[in-house]
């Protein structure tokens, strides 16, 4: 048992119990035990007498953030993946998943019970939100504090274990998302060990994680470790690393890179494909270039720039950062060239931003999305795509999502156009801190214009609400019903026609053509095309080639081919080819 305290002056003890025992200075701000402690130990820090403290590295936190750590024998799962080859996820059908709301009882083990389900549905990777351990029992997971613990309202680390274990016999990989760029306000105690953060940089959250200054090499290995960790002893198969453009880094070779190389090691070792995927906004392809030329080495990354040209497309929505999107040629900008922003200005920004994306660039790269969690949950009221868009317009969404060169991803219950909003929530026990949290939000909902959309005088939803949370559980008796059902079946065979059919399935963008007008989209993929009419009348689509072509999957059934022409009746949806 070892700790890494090098702001401890006179001495470092360990809690166990009612009893403290001296650690012994082992050089370089570390202190050691001499013993390792039998799992299910409950134990804490003392540093100068102050604390105590949980462990930086505690694997569990059963009393939650602010109590004593628990030790844990990751050895112990007998695993049941020895055939699993594992799933790289360029390519794959994602499906975001918030372990809190997925069920009622938001656990990995409820959660697990659905797995059949996303197995036949046509997912490849399920992609958790984060699951470090945070203040309480409800919130969205980035204001995690115990990085290297799992949250035990979820279940604690024996459940991720088995979720995992039980994703890869039904033929799922799993992505974990992590948090490396900040901690949250309540239960972070790494800055009593020792230098974490520095004032050095600043973020959005503060002071930034200490990757370059004095006693960055440590920190630097406490991530590294970190992310190792959840893939050698987890069995996961990916990590989604949150917002890395807050990740400031002067050193030499960037932390992004250093870990893309270990982990490449890692997955050497283990003989199946790890994947680092990462939200950036920085619209530079350099976070997916390997490091040996010269880029970061990220495996793929989210693309922002295709959501907002989808949605301001069908929604009209121009508010806050949609401004600069919405118009067809935007749209087919985004299909084609991924980054809407690419060198040239930014009205939301209020300056020139991104870089172009070499067309050679495989677009699978790129995880591109109708919905995710910040798209959904950032909203003033939380509110779905389903509940603005007709289903036509679903159903226009989701094929040319399934239909692009980009490796797709479905936020929980959008297959199935899920009534529920997913909204903003939190657990902070400490009144001052819930307050600031209130109040932060009433000014973001303000601040981003949300009354254009809900009308004068709309209000934030209280993140602090049990309510706020229940409300976003999914309703799966929906399935099946109405709407529900119909939208879901498409999805479904929009993923199973993606399978089967090569040029759907490629992340080739060179073979990606786009023409759009304000009533209709035709996306030419190689010899298949996706076809969509968004306006009220009938459409007359030009199609070359036309006697190459034949209906593979239409959302009505009244399209038809005319020559050299495809008639999209209104709200039609299509897929062609051979």
């Amino acid at each position: 048992m070892r700790v890494w305290a090098p702001r401890a002056e006179q001495e470092v003890q360990i809690e166990l119990g009612s009893s403290r025992e001296p650690l012994t200075a082992a050089g370089d701000g570390w202190w050691e035990l001499g013993r390792e402690l039998p799992a299910g130990t409950d134990y804490a820090f003392v540093l100068d007498g102050q604390g105590p403290y949980p462990d930086p590295r505690s694997p569990w936190q059963p009393g939650g953030v602010h109590g004593p750590s628990r030790t844990v024998d990751l050895t112990a799962h007998a695993w049941q993946d020895g055939s699993w080859p594992g799933r790289d996820v360029r390519g794959a059908v994602l499906y975001e998943l918030h372990v809190g709301t997925f069920t009622e009882a938001g656990t990995l083990d409820a959660a697990a019970e659905h797995l059949p389900y996303l197995r036949e549905l046509g997912v490849e990777m399920v992609q958790l939100m984060p699951v470090a351990a945070f203040p309480g029992e409800r919130g969205w997971g980035y204001d995690g504090v115990a990085l290297y613990a799992v949250q035990d309202s979820y279940g604690g680390p024996a459940a991720l274990q088995r979720f995992v274990d039980a994703a890869h016999r039904h033929g799922l990989a799993v992505s974990l998302d992590v948090v490396y760029n900040h901690l949250g306000p309540s239960g972070n105690y790494l800055a009593c060990f020792g230098p974490y953060f520095t004032a050095e940089h600043t973020t959005p959250w503060g002071d930034a994680v200490n990757l370059d200054g004095p006693g960055s090499a440590h920190v630097r290995r406490f991530i590294i470790d970190n992310a190792l960790r959840w893939l050698r002893d987890f069995h996961l198969d990916a990590l989604r690393l949150d917002a890395v453009h807050a990740l400031v880094d002067d050193s030499p070779t960037h932390l992004l890179a250093e870990l893309a190389d270990e982990v490449e090691a890692l997955a050497q070792r283990l003989g199946r494909p790890l994947s680092l995927i990462a939200e950036s906004d920085l619209n530079d392809v350099a976070m997916v270039t390997p490091t040996g030329a010269g880029g970061l080495g990220m495996t793929a990354q989210w693309a922002d720039d295709v959501h907002h040209a989808l949605h301001a497309y069908l929604t009209s929505e121009r508010h806050g950062y949609y401004v600069d999107f919405g118009s067809p040629a935007t749209l087919s900008h985004a299909l084609e060239k991924v980054f809407v922003h690419d060198g040239g200005h930014s009205t939301f920004r209020g300056r020139p931003w991104g870089a172009p994306v070499p067309e050679e660039t495989d677009g699978h790269r790129f995880v591109v999305f109708t919905s995710n969690h910040d798209q959904v949950g950032n909203r003033g009221r939380g509110d779905r795509p389903a509940a603005v868009l007709s289903d036509t317009q679903l159903a226009a969404s989701a094929a040319l999502l399934l239909g692009s060169p980009g490796t797709p991803m479905l936020f929980m219950g959008e297959e199935w156009a899920a009534s529920t909003p997913w909204l903003y929530v939190t657990d902070h026990r400490e009144p001052e801190l819930a307050e600031a949290v209130r109040e932060g939000r009433a000014r973001e909902f303000a601040e981003h214009g949300w009354d254009q959309i809900y009308g004068p005088g709309a209000e934030a939803p209280d993140p602090q609400d049990p309510q706020t949370a229940a409300a976003g559980v999914l309703r799966w008796q929906e399935r099946g019903t109405g709407r529900h059902a119909r939208i879901e079946d498409f999805t479904r065979e929009l993923i199973a026609l993606r399978a089967r059919t090569p040029d759907l399935g490629s992340g080739d963008r060179r073979a990606t053509r786009v023409e759009a007008t304000p009533e209709w989209v035709l996306m030419h993929r190689g010899e298949c095309v996706v076809a969509v009419n968004v306006g009220t009348g009938i459409c007359h689509v030009p199609l070359p080639r036309a006697d190459r072509h034949e209906v593979l999957l239409a959302w009505d059934e009244s399209v038809r081919l005319e020559g050299d022409q495809l008639l999209l009746p209104p709200g039609a949806v299509v897929l062609a080819g051979r």
